[in-house]
């Protein structure tokens, strides 16, 4: 494990939060509406994406409920094909998928403390 390593899961740590702090109070309809919410929504997916690419493998296998490799994609399809992107999608992984996976996160972010 390296420090880039923990620096990558404080990056997915932090995203998370932000989204739950962006969203929190807000219905699908007032993200919908709301331009500079959705953005920056679609941007700490983005970087809740990219920074999974940097999680060892084997640490991945360790934890097979989370989809790393649908994760991983998310950004790339944020990217390149944002104009057919689905809020309802997006909307579900807010809902349904930020809490296995950050329970995840914090668990490998123990794992990965650098000694100081």
């Amino acid at each position: 494990m390296t420090d880039r390593t923990y620096w990558r899961l404080m990056d997915m740590k932090n995203a998370i939060l932000e989204i739950r702090k962006l969203l929190i109070d807000k219905t699908p309809e007032a993200v919908a509406t709301d331009m500079a919410t959705r953005a920056a929504f679609e941007r700490f997916l983005e970087i809740l994406s990219e920074a999974s690419r940097h999680i060892p493998e084997n640490w991945k296998s360790e934890h097979q409920d989370i989809p790393w490799r649908q994760v991983a994609d998310l950004g790339n399809f944020i990217r390149h094909v944002y104009h057919r992107i689905d809020l309802d999608v997006l909307w579900a992984i807010y809902t349904d998928d930020l809490d296995p996976l950050e329970r995840v996160v914090d668990f490998l972010l123990h794992r990965a403390k650098p000694d100081v």
